[in-house]
């Protein structure tokens, strides 16, 4: 529309100077144009001859003095060349002085050396051209073919500009050199070489001058003129119509070009002044002709826009009697220096005027309410002193006392005799004041209900985001804070996270009841506000656990306000008497990226928590990528040893221990493989950690000894007697109080079944449920054997209160007993402690055969490692026991 609308006013624009009243003044533009135009190409040309003139002017001199330096200087090396014609038989001395008389004409020489047989023999000056001395031209490829020209020829040849050896740039001539040789006739003596100084030629030439006012370039190096390549100025010069001449050379030319600096002006210096001579008189022609057009447009115009608005008044005359008559509006006006005021027939009826009215002031002022008098006319006389536009409202009494509301309009004006006026309008606005009153207290009583709609939407979602116990906001406030930060936090903030679970909550909540643990949530909740920046977002998001998130920017930095957390909490809490000691743990986990997504990275600090329980609990641990790749690991490896338990994939393997005198088999020891479904055989070291952190070792010592109560019996029913059978058991089967019963629902032979414990196992006085479980064991007829001792916590004292069967010396103490006498003491002193308590001493890791020897003469009871047999499986075993393989090897 825009671009529419503008064509069409261009094209109306147009259409009016096509009118008769421009025709004239049109063809006198056209006239006025051409000769402009004419006249400027005409003062171009000339322009553009007068400029080649100048640069012809500029050009000429310096082609002069170019042909006339270099003439001058092989005229003056002619001259020598005939006192050599005389003197064949000259040296370098008279050579050089010969030489130097030329030197000091105004010359551009700069060195000459003569050739005799083309064997250079003399040059001046000699500084500098030692070395030119005893040049055979005829052995020199770079100059041997011009000597050569020139010996033929007879003739002088000009080569160059080239770049001299001795710095700088020159021309070269090459003059033949011939003698009488009698009878006539001439014998060839040789080439004089004379070398000009092109840098000078230029200088004195005027090329080089800084007042030029022309750019020059020259063709023709050898003489070759412009045929030649370019060896002076811009070689593009000759592509701008330049002014060419040509330098005549001794046996050859240069042709020499030249344009103005900064190239041919493309408008004549005085063009635009022309130019403006042209638009003036153009002006004087055109511009009364113009005007005389657009007066008589303007009559014209004038002439239908006064036939427009004389219809245009008629036509708005008539819809304002149509409009006031429908609409009831009054009409009136006030003289205000007489005071004089004009109603119309509506005015009478709104202000219930039936009679004559004396058409003054006083009667409006008599119908105003008394409550709206002052206010009224404070208005009216505000509009009248201002001049700005008279808008009021008020009422009005009727004279059957009926109030209405008026509303009134007016403007001030000065009319043609130049009194100052106010003309206005009023209409009865009572039944929209009624209609504005009931709505403004339907509206007062909608807000007044849409306010407590929105404190109760305020309460519900305060109740749906907020913990009631603690007042924190709960997990749903922040899942929404995870989903969208920028509402809690700043965009650019890199945001760590808190996840903190209670120690010893549960205890507490069992042992005094729920309202106590309600008291210790509470008291927690405060803690945590009371130590958080208030930048930070503190939430409880179910049971004991709590989450802190903050940014990074915090002051405090994370590590310390754990630890302030940490020591708040272990400061004990009193309830009702009781002292309720409580800890925490919490695992952190920070954003490296303000983009990373944090609902990771809670499950990164939970991570991180998990560890922090996993290392004692009450303590701190920062999410690592280690640490992610450990948690997945032993996650990966927990799911699979659940797995592998539900498929049987824990089995038994047997390693035989040897008496050392008869070297008999007195036992084996079951031991827990992992037959992996993809990894093969697994021992326990890669599994045995993680299956006490999921509490499955109990379930896996359990399947080991059902394997080894099989084995026993089907060893037996193949003829194969093993006197003793050794099953580990772990600490934790140890503290449970259904072991016995179990036990006592399996077929355990007496006397073939021992249980290992490790020493590592504290076994305090107070723990009845392992003290009652161990002697239990014995009366079941199973032997009690202490593994691995001489690691552990084991006491004289413990053995004589546990009284067990066996002890088995760990690997780690009689490795070294080769080498190492003081080792072999102390496994000499535990051999002796047990053999004068009456228990059996066992060595693990029995490696070699001199180890079995030293044991057997240290009194050892049993021998078992990998000199006799490693670990096999309950068929190998049996074959190794049938066949006696440990003899052979």
């Amino acid at each position: 529309m825009p671009a529419r609308h503008a064509f069409d006013l261009g094209k109306k624009k147009l259409s009016g100077f096509l009118t008769p009243n421009y025709l004239p003044a049109v063809i006198a533009s056209l006239v006025v144009l051409v000769a402009g135009i004419l006249a400027d190409n005409q003062n171009q040309v000339v322009s553009e001859a007068r400029v080649r003139s100048q640069v012809a002017g500029e050009l000429n001199p310096i082609r002069s003095k170019l042909e006339a330096s270099i003439n001058g200087n092989i005229q003056l090396v002619r001259g020598l060349i005939g006192t050599i014609v005389t003197e064949p038989g000259m040296g370098q001395q008279r050579f050089a002085a010969l030489s130097r008389s030329i030197f000091t004409e105004r010359s551009q020489l700069r060195s000459i050396a003569a050739a005799p047989d083309l064997i250079v023999r003399m040059a001046f000056p000699m500084q500098g051209n030692e070395k030119a001395i005893g040049l055979d031209y005829r052995k020199n490829e770079a100059q041997r073919a011009a000597v050569m020209k020139v010996r033929d020829t007879g003739k002088m040849v000009l080569a160059g500009p080239v770049d001299l050896v001795q710095g700088g740039r020159g021309l070269i001539g090459r003059f033949p050199v011939s003698i009488e040789a009698g009878g006539g006739s001439n014998r060839f003596w040789g080439i004089v070489s004379a070398v000009i100084d092109v840098d000078r030629l230029y200088h004195d030439s005027g090329l080089s001058s800084p007042s030029l006012g022309i750019d020059i370039a020259i063709t023709g190096r050898d003489g070759t003129g412009s045929d030649g390549t370019a060896f002076y100025g811009n070689a593009r010069i000759f592509d701008q119509a330049p002014v060419e001449m040509t330098v005549l050379l001794p046996g050859g030319s240069w042709h020499i070009a030249a344009v103005p600096k900064g190239g041919w002006p493309q408008t004549a210096r005085n063009a635009w002044f022309i130019r403006a001579l042209i638009f003036a008189g153009g002006l004087m022609i055109v511009l009364p002709m113009l005007l005389t057009g657009r007066l008589m447009s303007e009559r014209q115009n004038n002439i239908r826009a006064l036939r427009q608005s004389k219809a245009q008044l008629q036509e708005l005359s008539h819809r304002l009697k149509i409009a006031l008559d429908t609409s009831e509006i009054g009409i009136w006006e006030l003289d205000v220096a007489s005071g004089k005021l004009l109603w119309d027939e509506r005015m009478k009826e709104l202000y219930g005027k039936t009679g004559s009215i004396r058409q003054a002031y006083d009667d409006w002022k008599s119908s105003l309410h008394p409550d709206d008098v002052a206010h009224a006319e404070q208005e009216f006389a505000e509009a009248l002193r201002s001049g700005a536009p008279y808008n009021s409202e008020f009422r009005v009494r009727l004279p059957d006392d009926t109030i209405r509301h008026i509303r009134a309009i007016g403007s001030t004006y000065d009319g043609a005799d130049g009194r100052k006026k106010i003309v206005g309008v009023n209409w009865d606005v009572t039944a929209d004041i009624q209609t504005r009153a009931t709505l403004s207290e339907a509206k007062r009583q909608a807000e007044a209900h849409s306010a407590e709609l929105e404190a109760a939407r305020h309460r519900m979602e305060f109740n749906a985001l907020h913990d009631p116990l603690t007042g924190l906001p709960n997990r749903r406030f922040l899942d929404q804070v995870l989903a969208d930060r920028s509402h809690h936090f700043d965009a650019e903030a890199r945001l760590s996270i808190f996840h903190m679970d209670l120690d010893r909550f549960k205890q507490i909540n069992d042992t005094l009841g729920h309202a106590a643990g309600d008291e210790i949530l509470r008291h927690a909740a405060e803690l945590l506000r009371t130590n958080a920046n208030e930048k930070d977002f503190v939430a409880r998001i179910g049971g004991d656990e709590f989450v802190i998130v903050r940014p990074e920017d915090s002051a405090e930095p994370d590590a310390r306000l754990a630890s302030c957390i940490i020591e708040a909490m272990s400061i004990p809490v009193r309830y009702k008497d009781q002292e309720c000691r409580i800890g925490v743990s919490i695992g952190i986990a920070a954003q490296a990226r303000p983009t990373d997504d944090l609902s990771q990275i809670l499950v990164n600090a939970d991570i991180a928590l998990y560890e922090a329980k996993r290392r004692g609990r009450n303590r701190h641990e920062t999410f690592t990528g280690d640490l992610k790749t450990a948690v997945f690991k032993t996650k990966q490896t927990a799911d699979e040893i659940l797995r592998g338990l539900e498929h049987k994939e824990f089995i038994a393997h047997f390693q035989p221990q040897f008496c050392p005198s008869t070297l008999e088999v007195i036992g084996v020891e079951a031991l827990a493989r992992w037959d992996h479904p993809t990894k093969g055989l697994l021992g326990p070291h890669t599994f045995l950690k993680t299956a006490e952190d999921i509490n499955v070792v109990a379930s896996i010592d359990q399947a080991i000894l059902e394997q080894a109560l099989f084995q026993i019996y089907r060893w037996e029913a193949n003829g194969i007697h093993i006197p003793k059978v050794s099953v580990n058991l772990s600490y934790a089967r140890l503290h449970d109080e259904g072991l016995i019963d179990r036990l006592e629902k399996l077929q355990i032979p007496r006397g073939r079944v021992s249980f290992e414990l490790l020493e590592s196992i504290s076994f305090d006085e107070s723990d009845i449920t392992v003290l009652s479980n161990i002697r239990r064991i014995k009366e079941l007829g199973i032997d009690i054997e202490i593994d691995d001792f001489g690691t552990g916590y084991a006491s004289i004292l413990s053995l004589l209160k546990l009284t067990p069967r066996r002890l088995k010396i760990d690997r780690q103490l009689i490795l070294p007993i080769l080498n190492s006498p003081t080792e072999k003491r102390l496994v000499e002193s535990i051999i002796d402690i047990g053999t004068s308590l009456g228990i059996e001493v066992i060595a693990e890791g029995v490696e070699t055969l001199e180890h079995a020897r030293i044991l057997q003469e240290l009194g050892c009871h049993g021998l078992q490692g990998y000199a006799f047999a490693r670990p096999m499986s309950a068929n190998d075993l049996a074959t190794f026991i049938f066949e006696r393989r440990w003899q052979a090897a």
